[in-house]
């Protein structure tokens, strides 16, 4: 297959440091191309994913996180670059309602966020025209009738996180500065509990400053360590030296990528039972899942669980190869329910629709 990955326009793939979206859209583009498809990738020119990119794209815009128009600007130049593909896999959410995408080509589109209200309205609409990947079964519970068509957890390369002996004595938390994620909770159980806390968190745009600021920053004592935002090597040493993971989220995240990141350093996940977290921690096994009351009671628990079991739970369930496959196996599917009878290969269909263009007549 010849396939068109497309992400958004602010952070670089992959990223240097905060970016799940980004470091999901690298993990995919170097296991498509190393499965052997071809592999054209619409990402900031900054970016340094090994695989054909388009041209003309701009560089990376951090600072307009989120913007609306930073975005559609991106998805125009993404798609008149899209040239020769048979399949797109967009993960903007602008692309797939795009109007002058190619008719002939399949799209298809991984829903990132939480399917709120709103967005639910955005993707009903691009169901009609595009195939959706949800990323968790909650995060597709909360809009039933938008129509996924299948259900592809994140997966992550085994090879690139280090295993950790978890002899650090202390207990970590790695997230945005925002209050969804349960920083405040986190430095609560982790100070009734008698564990120290280390702290790296994402901490770039305004909102983020100003909760640190007023909220978190005045929390701080002795026993917590504020480390700021870090790089994959840092956050992996820093996960792999905790004895647990503390993860008190307190909104249903559609995943969740910074569990399976600690799972594979072999590091237990605690934290609450809330969006995905259920189906990537397993209670008892690879971490603990409790009400904040009891948290403080499970977390010296965890120093007991396999640090073995949690890196092979990854290696079993979230590996990038088991979301490369399960990516292809759609994509192939999504081809041949467009196949011409007769055909078999997604190539020879996108050879005939080329010749069909260039016959007199057609």
């Amino acid at each position: 297959m010849r396939i068109g990955l497309i992400a958004g326009p602010w952070i670089p793939v992959p990223p240097a440091g905060y970016g799940g979206i980004e470091r999901v859209v690298d993990s995919l583009a170097r296991g498509f191309a190393a499965a052997g498809h071809e592999v054209l990738l619409a990402v900031p020119s900054d970016s340094e994913c090994p695989v054909p990119r388009v041209s003309g794209m701009r560089i990376s815009e951090p600072a307009a996180l989120g913007t609306t128009l930073s975005e559609l600007s991106h998805v125009i130049r993404a798609y008149r670059g899209m040239r020769g593909v048979d399949v797109i896999h967009d993960h903007t959410a602008a692309g797939p309602l795009y109007p002058h995408r190619p008719s002939s080509v399949p799209v298809v589109t991984t829903i990132h966020g939480p399917l709120t209200p709103s967005a639910a309205d955005v993707y009903r609409a691009i169901g009609r025209n595009a195939s959706i990947i949800a990323i968790s079964r909650d995060q597709v519970s909360h809009a039933p009738d938008v129509p996924v068509a299948r259900v592809i957890h994140h997966g992550l390369d085994l090879s690139t996180v280090p295993r950790g002996a978890g002899q650090g004595g202390y207990v970590c938390f790695v997230g945005r500065m925002c209050p969804d994620k349960g920083v405040t909770e986190a430095i609560a159980v982790a100070r009734k509990a008698g564990f120290p806390l280390r702290i790296a968190a994402k901490m770039r745009e305004p909102e983020e400053l100003r909760y640190f600021r007023e909220v978190v920053e005045p929390l701080l004592g002795p026993n917590e360590e504020f480390m700021g935002e870090i790089g994959d090597a840092e956050k992996y040493a820093l996960m792999g030296g905790a004895f647990a993971f503390l993860n008190p989220i307190q909104w249903s995240e559609p995943f969740g990528l910074v569990m399976i990141e600690a799972l594979a350093t072999g590091t237990p996940v605690v934290g609450t039972p809330i969006g995905s977290a259920p189906e990537i921690v397993e209670h008892g096994t690879t971490g603990y899942l409790a009400s904040l009351a009891d948290l403080p009671a499970l977390l010296p628990r965890a120093a007991a669980l396999s640090r073995a079991a949690c890196r092979a739970s990854v290696q079993e369930r979230f590996s990038s190869d088991r979301m490369v496959a399960e990516h292809l196996d759609l994509f192939a599917q999504i081809l041949q329910q467009r196949m011409p009878l007769g055909d078999s290969d997604p190539r020879t269909v996108h050879e005939n629709q080329i010749q069909d263009s260039l016959t007199p007549g057609a």
